[in-house]
């Protein structure tokens, strides 16, 4: 699932081409809008709320769309080649000069604008708001603290706790906290900490494609432990460890470390790389 820097940069590249103009063209190919169409509607903003994307229309409504697993928007000029199948679109946003294509949105949902926060007011506070500040930190304390029996990395892809960390993300914060995913919230040492680190690598991502932990934009060194099942830890040596984390629909991946990620962790489940998420 892509994880919030994702949908952030997705959002900003869309306001950039959308804001502003009149759509010529809005095709929503989506079973449960079938019929809508949006042009002659002007665009007045795209905003990313977590793993949630709005773009807002002059006529008070907003088109809502989350990823999930294999959604994107992609940016097009007029005429270009999609580069991906057209079956897979679902919505067909065209400006002057800007073809917006957004594939394989599995939700999408067409709102009153003031109505944004049914979709996302259960969410916890986003860790790429632009206007962050004590009382987010203090609300996502409060809501990590309470889920202090649960596994310090399923804690992490709460959404309802903070919006925006992904399986990424939550494996590189805890390699880099040095805490095995399974260690439990309430014996998570400086949970404030925690916090403070998911931001900061979502915010080092958020105007770019790339996703480095380590610092490097080069593939074969963006992360410390993420992918990279049965390799050295780069601190370490030691192989990196894959196993399971969670139930059902909510399991994913880890990856560990088990020298520098000390702490309660299953007997691991596979040693080859398995496919991204």
């Amino acid at each position: 699932m892509p994880e919030g820097d994702t949908v952030h940069l997705a959002g900003k590249r869309l306001n950039g081409a959308l804001t502003g103009r009149t759509l010529l063209r809005g095709e929503i190919r989506h079973p449960r809008l079938a019929g809508v169409d949006l042009a002659g509607l002007g665009v007045v903003g795209v905003a990313s709320v977590g793993k949630h994307l709005f773009t807002r229309f002059d006529d008070g409504r907003s088109l809502h769309s989350h990823f999930r697993m294999d959604g994107a928007w992609h940016l097009y000029r007029p005429g270009m080649r999609w580069r991906r199948p057209g079956h897979e679109a679902r919505a067909v946003l065209e400006v002057p000069e800007r073809v917006a294509v957004g594939f394989a949105l599995h939700d999408l949902e067409l709102l009153p604008t003031a109505e944004e926060s049914r979709l996302v007011g259960h969410l916890g506070p986003d860790l790429l708001d632009p206007e962050w500040g004590p009382g987010h930190e203090a609300e996502a304390l409060r809501r990590l603290t309470a889920r202090a029996d649960h596994e310090l990395g399923l804690a992490l892809l709460e959404q309802r706790v903070m919006a925006g960390v992904g399986n990424l993300y939550k494996t590189e914060i805890c390699f880099l906290r040095g805490l095995s995913p399974w260690t439990l919230v309430r014996d998570t040492p400086d949970l404030p900490g925690v916090i403070a680190l998911a931001r900061t690598l979502l915010l080092a991502n958020a105007d770019r494609p790339e996703q480095t932990t380590t610092g490097s934009l080069l593939p074969a060194e963006a992360h410390w432990v993420f992918e990279r099942g049965g390799r050295p830890c780069r601190r370490c040596g030691t192989r990196i460890r894959i196993a399971e984390q969670g139930d059902g629909v909510y399991a994913r991946v880890a990856y560990w470390c088990p020298r520098c990620q000390p702490g309660p962790a299953p007997r691991p489940t596979r040693t080859r790389r398995p496919l991204r998420r």
